[in-house]
Parts: C-alpha cells; sequence; structure tokens
C-alpha cells in the first residue's frame, strides 16, 4: 500500500505559505513515527516555480509535483482543485496535509469530496496510530475538548492545520525528484470564479504572529477605553495587540487578524501578556506555545492560570494604569 505523505504548496505571488513549510516539517516527525513509511511528496501549483522548488526541496520533499503554467499565477479554485484530484486519483497518497488558510480552507473540502475522502479542519496536533494512520487532533465544544479523527476507510486521510501550530521546519535537504504536471485536462475544466488581481491592505505594526512580544486582551478588559491602554503598552514594548473573540466582537480590536486561538491565529512570542482572559481552550490552543506566559485576571480560580508561568489576581482597572506609569506612559 502507498504510504506516501502528502503536503499541497500554497504560494501567492512567489511567496510560500509559513503553514505549508510547517506541514513539510510535520512531515519529516510523521514519517518517522510510520512502521512502513512512503515518501515526503510536495505539491506546488503557481507559475514561474523554478525558484520556489529550491526552497521546497530544502525541507524534506522527496518528490515535487509541480503544476506551472501562466494560467495559474493566480489562485483558482476550480483548476487548482483539479490539479489535485486528478493527481490523487493517479497516485493515491496515504495522507494529504493542507494549511488552514483562507487558502486551504476552501480548497481542502473542494479536493475531500471529489476524492470521496474526508478531511480534519483547522487540527492543533497530529499523530500516527499503530496502523499508520493518521489521527488528527480537533477542538470540540468551543473548544472545551480535544477530540481525536481518524479517517482509517479511505484514502488519502486530510487534515488541515492553521499557520503557527506546529514547530518552525529545520532545513533537510534531499535530492528531490521534480514532476511536470500535464495540465492539458484543465481544458475541460469550466471555472466558476475568474480572478483578476490581488489587493493587498497590510495591517498596521508587527504582525502578530512575528512579535516577540503580544500584548492580549480578553472580555475582562471591561471597555475600549482600557482597551486603548493595552495598545499603548504594546508599542511601547514593540509588540502587538491580540484578542479573544469575545473583545474582537465588541469592536475593540482592530480586525479578525488580531484573534488568537483555534479560529484565529497561533503565536509563539517571547513574552505573552494576557489581561481578563479566562483561558479557554479555544484560545489556549493558540498561545500555549510562547516561551513566558503572565496572566492577570480578577478570577484567582481563572483557566488561564493553570498555563501561565506567573500570575496575578487583580483588578485590571486599577492594574494597567499602575503598568503604565512604570513604562513612562501617559
Amino acid at each position: 500500500m502507498n504510504k506516501d505523505i502528502w503536503v499541497f504548496i500554497e504560494q501567492v505571488q512567489s511567496n510560500i505559505s509559513g503553514a505549508s513549510l510547517e506541514l513539510l516539517g510535520e512531515a519529516v516527525r510523521l514519517k518517522s513515527k510510520m512502521k512502513n513509511p512512503g515518501k515526503i511528496v510536495a505539491v506546488i501549483i503557481g507559475s514561474q516555480l523554478s525558484e520556489l522548488i529550491q526552497v521546497v526541496s530544502m525541507f524534506g520533499a522527496e518528490k515535487i509535483y509541480v503544476a506551472d503554467h501562466r494560467k495559474l499565477r493566480l489562485y483558482q479554485p476550480d483548476y487548482y482543485a483539479a490539479i489535485l484530484t486528478h493527481l490523487i486519483h493517479q497516485e493515491d497518497p496515504h495522507i494529504l496535509l493542507i494549511g488552514a488558510t483562507y487558502i486551504g480552507s476552501q480548497l481542502g473540502p473542494m479536493v475531500a469530496i471529489r476524492v470521496d475522502t474526508g478531511i480534519a479542519a483547522h487540527c492543533v496536533e497530529l499523530k500516527i496510530d499503530d496502523n499508520d494512520n493518521l489521527v488528527a487532533v480537533v477542538p470540540a465544544f468551543g473548544g472545551k475538548l480535544l477530540g481525536d479523527i481518524l479517517c482509517p476507510n479511505y484514502r488519502p486521510q486530510m487534515a488541515s492545520v492553521k499557520p503557527g501550530i506546529l514547530e518552525k521546519p529545520e532545513r533537510i535537504e534531499v535530492q528531490s525528484q521534480i514532476v511536470p504536471v500535464d495540465i492539458n485536462f484543465l481544458s475541460l475544466v469550466e471555472p466558476k470564479l475568474k480572478p483578476v488581481g490581488i489587493c493587498c491592505h497590510e495591517p498596521k505594526g508587527v504582525p502578530l504572529e512575528q512579535a516577540e512580544v503580544v500584548i492580549c486582551g480578553g472580555w475582562g478588559v471591561g471597555d475600549a477605553e482600557h482597551w486603548q491602554m493595552l495598545e499603548k503598552i504594546a508599542a511601547k514594548l514593540g509588540g502587538a495587540v491580540g484578542c479573544t473573540r469575545p473583545a474582537l466582537d465588541e469592536g475593540w480590536s482592530q480586525g479578525e487578524h488580531t484573534m488568537v486561538g483555534t479560529s484565529g491565529k497561533s503565536i509563539r512570542p517571547n513574552v505573552y501578556l494576557g489581561f481578563g482572559i479566562s483561558g479557554s481552550t479555544h484560545h489556549v490552543c493558540g498561545m500555549k506555545d510562547s516561551k513566558l506566559i503572565i496572566s492577570v485576571n480578577k478570577d484567582e480560580e481563572a483557566e488561564i492560570f493553570n498555563f501561565s508561568d506567573f500570575g496575578l489576581v487583580g483588578d485590571i482597572k486599577e492594574i494597567l494604569p499602575l503598568l503604565m506609569q512604570s513604562l513612562g506612559i501617559s
């Protein structure tokens, strides 16, 4: 039986998604756990991909399928899904991993339904069982539980993982076999959408996933006035401000890109400062790997303290002004 582990390499404007490289590193780890492993295979789709192929080969891909054509320069879901489906029907891979990005969250289910399999979405951990099957760990019930999802009877076993959940990959240069993909069959595909261009609006400040210091606020911050204090503290420390879903719903934060957790971003800063955060699994999954975790909450029984290196029980409305004063913030 084919035991190859495939990774879809997502690229936009010749920039490979960090999630894709993380998944290549994870594929190397999963292969080491298998009794009868196959190859690690990457699939990359786009235009003018020669430089990106070299990058992919540096992270353990033993075989790389390359669909390189000018009509694939911009992401087109029908074309991309057709190419992946075509390759899967030809090669019958054991596992297919996709980043849970905006592209991957659309593309993954499209491919799964076409090849008659399932996909475990937004996983927080991947494992291999005694039968070399994929075990995908997914939060359930609002993040209160973690469930193991298996798909033993259908192939490929598919899973998507958000950027930042997995460890950064180590370079493992191998002699990759490059396999060009003949895309002539795309003439039979009638796309429902036609991409016309890319519009980018870069958020202000340090990107959350790149910040060395993250100030994160939850419902317990209380109001927009005190939220502005978090932003001033983050600016003073050269960091970024993150949030939980309730704070985002209140409109205190700048947008979805600032949310931390299973439905937001996963971060690994050197310092995480949490204010008014209860500590649900939904949020903790996104920040538990921070190097130093400091939490402030008025509830001494708050779950977040179980994941913190240091905890302070107190009223945030009293503590934030004192912190600003100590940092020389007016």
